[in-house]
C-alpha cells in the first residue's frame, strides 16, 4: 500500500478503541481493491478520452454511442445499464443528437421516453474510436497473463454482484 494509504488505514484502525467496529482482514483487503478500482478508473477515463479524441467524442460520448450500437435504447435504459444517472446520460445524448451522431426516435413502449439511435456519422465515429481500442487493448493485454485477467474480471463481476444485492447504499458517516 502506499504510504498515505497506509496512514488512513492505521487512523481507521484506531478508531477501534473507541469502540467503532474493526474491519475483517477480508474487509480491508477489499478497502484496498476498491482504492485501486477508483485510481484504476481515472486511468481507464484519460485512456478513453484519448481513445475517442480522433473521432471528435470524450469517454463518456464514447460510452452512450457503444451503448446504442446494436439497438436504439432509451436513456433511462442506458443510464441504468451503465449504472450512471439518467440526468448525466441525458445531457450527452442531447449533445449527440444535435452534432448529428446519434438521433431519438418513437419508442413504441412508453410515448415520452424516446429511443436514442445511431446515425451514420455515429457508427463511422464509434468504429475510429473501436478500431484504435482494439490496438490498445492488445498491445495492453500482450504483457499481461490471460487467467489472471479472468479471474480478476470474475472477482469485479462478483463484487458488482454483491453491491446491486445491497439494499441501501451506505450512510454518509455523521460528524
Amino acid at each position: 500500500m502506499s504510504g498515505s494509504i497506509v496512514k488512513r488505514q492505521h487512523a481507521v484502525k484506531s478508531v477501534a478503541a473507541t469502540g467503532e467496529v474493526e474491519r475483517t482482514p477480508a474487509a480491508n483487503t477489499l478497502s484496498w481493491l476498491v482504492v485501486q478500482v477508483m485510481q484504476l478508473n481515472g486511468l481507464l477515463t484519460a485512456a478513453g478520452d484519448a481513445l475517442a479524441a480522433p473521432a471528435g467524442q470524450t469517454s463518456a460520448r464514447w460510452q452512450v454511442l457503444a451503448a446504442v450500437e446494436d439497438a436504439p435504447l432509451s436513456v433511462a435504459q442506458i443510464a441504468r445499464a451503465m449504472n450512471l444517472t439518467r440526468q448525466s446520460v441525458q445531457r450527452v445524448a442531447d449533445l449527440l443528437v444535435e452534432e448529428g451522431f446519434a438521433a431519438y426516435q418513437d419508442n413504441p413502449a412508453h410515448a415520452r421516453a424516446k429511443l436514442l439511435r445511431l446515425m451514420p456519422k455515429g457508427r463511422k465515429a464509434l468504429g475510429t474510436i473501436q478500431s484504435g481500442q482494439k490496438r490498445w487493448a492488445n498491445a495492453l493485454a500482450a504483457g499481461m497473463n490471460e487467467s489472471q485477467l479472468r479471474a480478476a474480471s470474475a472477482v469485479l463481476a462478483q463484487l458488482q454482484q454483491a453491491l446491486r444485492a445491497q439494499e441501501t447504499l451506505p450512510e454518509s458517516p455523521q460528524e
